[in-house]
C-alpha cells in the first residue's frame, strides 16, 4: 500500500521560506514521479513542480523561479523549497505520485492529505 505524507506547511510572513517534505512509503518501483500541486477554496488543482525518478523536473508557472524542488538520496522523500513567498501563495499543498516512465505523466495515482501554507503578515 503507497502511502504520501506531507509535512511542513505553516504560517510565514511575505519574503519568508518555507520548505515543505513529501514522504513515500510502500513502492519499490524504480520509475515514478513525484509532484507538488497546490490549491485555494475554489479554484482548480495547480501543477506546481515534479521530478522523476531519473531525476527529471518541470516546475509551474507558480514556482515563477521561487520554488525549488529537491530529492534525498534514498530517493523516497521530495522537498519543495519556497522562498520569497507571497500572500497569493496561500494554499493547501499536496504532495502526488504515481509510477510510469513518462518523465511528465498526466494523472497520479496517490495523494497526501496536505499541508497548509499561509503566508500572511
Amino acid at each position: 500500500q503507497v502511502q504520501v505524507v506531507e509535512s511542513g506547511g505553516g504560517l510565514v510572513q511575505p519574503g519568508g521560506s518555507l520548505r515543505l517534505s513529501c514522504v513515500v512509503s510502500g513502492s519499490t518501483s524504480r520509475n515514478y514521479v513525484l509532484g507538488w500541486f497546490r490549491q485555494t477554496p475554489g479554484k482548480e488543482r495547480e501543477f506546481v513542480a515534479s521530478m522523476s525518478a531519473g531525476g527529471s523536473i518541470y516546475y509551474g508557472d507558480s514556482a515563477n523561479g521561487r520554488f525549488s524542488v529537491a530529492r534525498d538520496n534514498g530517493k523516497t522523500t521530495l522537498y519543495l523549497q519556497m522562498n520569497k513567498l507571497e500572500p497569493e501563495d496561500t494554499a493547501v499543498y499536496y504532495c502526488a505520485f504515481t509510477v510510469t516512465v513518462y518523465a511528465r505523466p498526466t494523472k497520479y495515482d496517490y495523494w497526501g492529505q496536505g499541508t497548509q501554507v499561509t503566508v500572511s503578515p
